[in-house]
């Protein structure tokens, strides 16, 4: 039996977003101002998802500009304002940390507002960050850098969150595919941020700022461009049309019972009976989602405030939602504590910036390129299956970064890219496993909170590796971190195997 049609991971998400089929056929949306409308037209869900996507992609592939043009020379200004190794692995981890901590405040303006208020924060708090980082390069002070790198993180929250944005009106069957095509469209603007290093520092010496500032000035003009295309074009805002379906549909259902006196129809045009068609009542309890979704009937109204506590009461009595998070953390955890010390241990082997950068460039090409074809496997054969693949993925590329020589090597080169497909792994297997798991209203705060310690994890493994290789070198970081994808690996794999138990178990 493949994962697809186990009662652990329901195909359709039945107990996730109930009314989903009558939500199709209801002529409902969102308005731009926060609440929904009714609108005589028909809302074609389909064709609204299309114009969600499009707008994700753009804004992806500009955001995704201004965060490699930064991140691939940051460690590096960091070394040369500290002046020190140890401390070099600050300036990523501070813009790492400032993704994670600024998830707070987008997932709470999120759940008020829909998902386009949330992204344009994030992205003009890293329009700041940027402009922040050029002025301590200038002033050549690195406190000052370290603000503007946590600011500059902004551009990770709003990047993160969109692939969110991606599900919110995906169809169930094709959750995986639509939010890996977002992070996909990141592959452009990555791939081409890191390459923009030495032009960064030619444009640098015709300003008249150090040379290594250069490449932040790409990401003002990422950021910018990216604020304009979610502001005008991300409309009608995809979460807040997909609670008025919601709604809507629970409408349709409750006037279809009232008419029928049936409650076993009202079940069906609404989509609740979810227990039903994976499994029954024991199942649905052993789905995380389709319990929350009994916990909270009216869950896709506006009264979830995005807070933290509430997110995680939800992932503690959520043991789906709770394996989600694990996977993505801790395979964010291995892909950033190995990438941000890469470039040092390049530098000391005397490699140019541009060889720097080009390394640089395909790890994120490895990080996005594939998550399309990884969206695919994980609607075929499901998520559980992929987060294995991934961590495996993560453990050889750290074992082969672990044994690469300092400097240039190919072997550090097919290390790098491996990294990153096995970090796609996990991100798109666990973003698809944790929004099949909760409820609409849920999202936000509970994908939020996701994030937040997906950054936290990706914060203290920079600020772990900065330690580890002014001591006991690149080799050990890289092995530590083998070490990490393995518990991904077992974290997947005990999972199964409870499912397959609690399948051979009574009822």
């Amino acid at each position: 039996m493949t994962e697809s049609t186990q009662p652990a991971e329901p195909r359709q998400e039945a107990g996730v977003e109930p009314a989903t089929a009558a939500a199709e056929r209801v002529p409902e949306a969102a308005a731009d101002g926060g609440g929904p409308v009714g609108r005589p037209a028909g809302l074609d869900r389909a064709v609204v998802q299309r114009t969600t996507i499009k707008a994700l992609v753009a804004s992806q592939i500009l955001g995704g500009v201004g965060m490699a043009s930064g991140i691939a020379v940051g460690a590096l200004l960091a070394e040369q304002l500290s002046g020190s190794e140890t401390l070099a692995g600050f300036g990523t981890t501070t813009q790492v940390l400032g993704g994670a901590l600024i998830a707070i405040p987008v997932a709470r303006l999120m759940a008020a507002r829909g998902r386009r208020p949330g992204l344009v924060l994030g992205y003009a708090l890293a329009l700041v960050g940027a402009a922040v980082v050029v002025t301590s390069a200038v002033a050549g002070s690195f406190p000052l850098m370290l603000v503007g790198m946590f600011l500059f993180g902004g551009g990770t929250t709003a990047n993160g969150q969109a692939r969110y944005a991606a599900a919110d009106l995906a169809a169930p069957e094709h959750r995986g595919r639509d939010l890996s095509i977002v992070v996909w469209s990141t592959t452009i603007g990555s791939v081409l941020g890191p390459n923009l290093v030495g032009p960064g520092q030619a444009l640098a010496d015709v300003v008249g700022i150090p040379g290594l500032a250069g490449a932040f000035l790409f990401s003002l003009a990422g950021f910018v461009l990216a604020l304009l295309v979610v502001g005008r074009l991300l409309r009608p805002d995809p979460l807040l049309t997909a609670r008025a379906l919601e709604r809507a549909a629970r409408a349709v259902a409750a006037r279809h019972a009232d008419g029928s006196g049936s409650a076993d129809s009202a079940r069906r045009a609404g989509g609740a009976d979810s227990a039903r068609r994976v499994g029954g009542a024991g199942s649905a309890r052993r789905v995380g989602g389709a319990g929350s979704a009994r916990r909270h009937p009216d869950s896709a109204d506006a009264d979830h405030d995005g807070s933290m506590r509430r997110a995680l009461a939800t992932i503690r009595s959520n043991a789906l939602a709770l394996e989600a998070v694990l996977v993505i953390a801790l395979g964010h955890l291995v892909m950033v504590s190995v990438m941000v010390m890469t470039p040092l241990h390049m530098a000391h082997g005397d490699a140019a910036l541009e060889v720097i950068g080009f390394v640089i460039s395909v790890h994120i090409l490895g990080m996005y390129a594939f998550s399309p074809i990884v969206g695919m496997a994980v609607d075929r054969w499901g998520s559980r299956r992929v987060a294995m693949l991934g961590g495996a993925v993560l453990a050889v590329a750290a074992f082969l970064a672990s044994r690469s020589d300092t400097g240039w090597s190919g072997l550090l080169l097919g290390a790098l890219f491996l990294l990153g497909v096995g970090w796609s792994c996990t991100l798109v297997s666990g973003s698809t496993l944790l929004t099949n798991a909760v409820t609409t209203g849920e999202r936000p705060a509970v994908q939020g909170l996701s994030d937040v310690l997906m950054g936290l994890a990706g914060a203290g493994g920079g600020a772990v590796a900065g330690v580890v290789v002014g001591g006991p070198g690149y080799a050990w970081l890289a092995g530590g971190a083998a070490v990490v994808g393995i518990v991904i690996i077992g974290i997947a794999l005990a999972a199964m195997l409870r499912h397959a138990a609690g399948e051979r178990g009574p009822a």
